[in-house]
């Protein structure tokens, strides 16, 4: 009996230690007045609570949670005219938010703040950053709005291409309390007609950080010519840079700001020849301090990580043709983590082609059809154009690649998280999200087990270590999950997105 006791306990006990570690997941209730054509932004934490904009086209809304995703209350913007409204940003603090939106009035664009607390008050009223005469209707935003990673810094810029040629630059530099430190106006040539930008970036002292390419044609992904450029705080224009990336052959680029390191971490997959297959990562640092490079390197995948990246059964040399970088992580030793992700399409009629169904039509490229335009970058966007005419596509994300690199580019280690996901004429519900504890690296994503989908959290820790974590099930409730356009709002939760009879509805994951 005693035995039989002692049992019951450390059964219990270990019950208690393995389902103590696994997510929590707390849902809103359905609101009528949300479906799936419902626009929203999770803003994030702000005073305990948890806000998020929805838009539903006649009115703006902004929606106040408490820890348990109770709505406290919902907001009306009525300060803000739906039916004129062209974008809308938001930066979010401990004890208050940001709202930044743009709206045309007659031949007019301004751009507007409004600072809002903890349960979406305004904390005074709106007031007008900048306008912009026009002489046409304007339909994609003209503002463009980015802050630095410690949020101290924001800046807010517009670009005007009436001149193919040279680009004109207008920044504006601002505090976190949204006091104006510097504005400039200045222009950039664009010699070639196929150059193009990569996303703009902000450091936390208030650099403006870019990088420049040419590509052999506008619907090639061939990047011959690689710029880094970098607009100082003290200075009006920007300090144009060759990368230098010799005879390399350059896939997209992704950037990242190292605050720590005060450095740029610049990134691509390389080809070997044109029309060729990837054949292995471009990686260097530039020092923004001394304004060089400091060591680049370019690594060439080996036929074991090739073999584990795509399956047994596909022929290694295409092993990563599919692959786009996803994201960087900076850590505090030095060292970063890069994500890749195998992304393609499928469609009737249409052979596969990645670069049809990645950057074609990107809204960096240039020329534009507007004479006033601002790019548009989102890491929550997919790398295909869902704005293609096919009647039918199918969209795929499969393995996740991770690669983990120290402080002078050497690779430390790499892995694969092995998935495979599609979905028809919509691609809401595959790919993944990262949720960063500061120790391990989550990876949450769907994955269908006997019929049912279930939300997968797979994590790696800093030696490279997969660790497959307890498993929720997003159907039990009727809920149907959409990762990949999660939120991290805290060091410990996140907010996903999801749908309940087509209802927009959200869950918070508590890890």
């Amino acid at each position: 009996m005693k035995n039989k006791f002692f049992l019951t306990i450390a059964t219990l006990f270990t019950s208690v230690l393995l389902f103590g570690q696994a997510p929590r997941i707390t849902y809103t209730e359905p609101e009528k007045e949300d479906s799936r054509r419902t626009e929203y932004e999770v803003i994030g934490k702000v005073g305990g609570n948890f806000v998020i904009y929805k838009n539903n086209r006649t009115s703006s809304d902004l929606c106040v949670y408490d820890n348990e995703m109770k709505l406290k209350t919902r907001v009306d913007m009525d300060y803000i005219r739906a039916d004129k409204l062209i974008n809308i940003d938001f930066v979010a603090y401990p004890d208050y938010f940001y709202a930044f939106y743009q709206y045309q009035r007659r031949n007019v664009v301004y751009c507007t703040f409004v600072k809002l607390d903890a349960n979406a008050k305004p904390m005074g009223t709106p007031v007008d950053l900048d306008t912009t005469h026009i002489n046409f209707s304007a339909n994609n935003k003209l503002y463009t709005t980015i802050n630095s990673d410690d949020k101290q810094k924001i800046m807010i810029f517009k670009i005007n291409n009436r001149n193919q040629r040279t680009f004109i630059f207008t920044s504006m530099l601002f505090d976190n309390q949204l006091q104006l430190l510097k504005k400039d106006r200045f222009s950039i040539p664009m010699e070639e007609r196929n150059d193009f930008f990569s996303e703009f970036l902000l450091t936390n002292e208030g650099d403006l950080v870019v990088s420049k390419f040419i590509r052999n044609s506008a619907n090639s992904e061939s990047i011959l010519k690689a710029f880094l450029l970098t607009k100082y705080v003290d200075s009006s224009g920007f300090t144009v840079n060759d990368i230098g990336i010799g005879n390399r052959i350059l896939d997209e680029i992704k950037l990242k700001v190292d605050n720590t390191g005060k450095r740029i971490i610049f990134s691509a997959f390389f080809y070997g020849q044109r029309k060729g297959n990837i054949e292995g990562l471009y990686v260097l640092g530039w020092n923004k301090t001394t304004n060089q490079k400091t060591r680049d390197t370019a690594l060439v995948f080996s036929e074991e990580l090739r073999a584990i990246a795509k399956g047994e059964d596909v022929n290694k040399k295409l092993a990563f043709n599919d692959y786009f970088i996803k994201s960087i992580i900076s850590r505090k030793d030095g060292g970063f983590i890069m994500i890749s992700e195998a992304l393609y399409t499928s469609s009737r009629g249409s052979n596969y082609n990645r670069w049809d169904s990645y950057g074609y039509g990107n809204p960096w490229s240039s020329p534009m059809n507007y004479n006033y335009w601002s790019p548009y970058y989102s890491q929550w966007n997919m790398p295909w154009n869902r704005y293609n005419s096919l009647s039918s596509t199918r969209y795929y994300a499969d393995n996740i690649m991770v690669l983990s690199f120290s402080k002078t580019g050497v690779l430390e280690w790499s892995n694969v998280i092995p998935k495979s996901q599609f979905d028809d004429d919509n691609d809401n519900n595959i790919s993944f999200s990262v949720m960063n504890t500061g120790g391990d690296v989550h990876f949450l994503f769907n994955q269908v087990e006997r019929r049912t989908s279930m939300l997968s959290d797979q994590s790696i820790g800093p030696d490279g270590k997969i660790t497959r974590n307890p498993t929720l099930r997003n159907l039990d409730k009727g809920y149907e999950f959409m990762p990949r356009l999660g939120k991290q709002v805290s060091s410990r939760q996140m907010i996903v997105p999801c749908l309940y009879r087509n209802y927009l509805c959200f869950s918070k994951i508590d890890f």
